[in-house]
């Protein structure tokens, strides 16, 4: 996505990505974890505890994160909203959500053309996400 050209801070430092890692809530793990393998087609590590359950998206370089069942976790289709790397075509994960209990609320849409597309679901525990592809 585009953003603006970057700069050092006050510090005289500057920061190459303000996002390093993210959680996205669930309720039901095991069908928050089907969701998500099945709309990017992926197989998330999990890691089960007394306390919490997260199943992690699978990177070799960049930002992580989980799926998270934990005390203070709730889903929610208000506040921030992340935005998924939708690959090559945004519209090849988007044509899945609803397969698995998702619904789609904003279909495949143009920014511009040097900042590619965006779409926003909202996935099987009531999160509501983006999506971004260049084409």
């Amino acid at each position: 996505m585009g953003g603006i050209p970057m700069s050092k801070n006050k510090n005289g430092t500057a920061i190459k990505d303000y996002v390093s890692w993210f959680e996205i809530p669930a309720i039901d793990f095991k069908q928050a974890v089907h969701f998500y393998n099945h709309i990017f087609g992926i197989d998330m590590a999990q890691k089960i505890t007394d306390v919490n359950a997260m199943a992690f998206f699978p990177v070799t370089s960049g930002i992580g994160g989980a799926v998270i069942v934990a005390p203070g976790s709730i889903p929610s289709d208000t506040g921030p909203l992340i935005y998924l790397n939708g690959g090559k075509d945004l519209n090849n994960v988007l044509n899945k959500v609803e397969e698995v209990g998702g619904r789609i609320v904003m279909p495949k849409t143009l920014i511009s053309i040097d900042a590619g597309y965006f779409a926003i679901f909202i996935d099987s525990q009531g999160n509501k996400l983006a999506l971004h592809s260049k084409n």
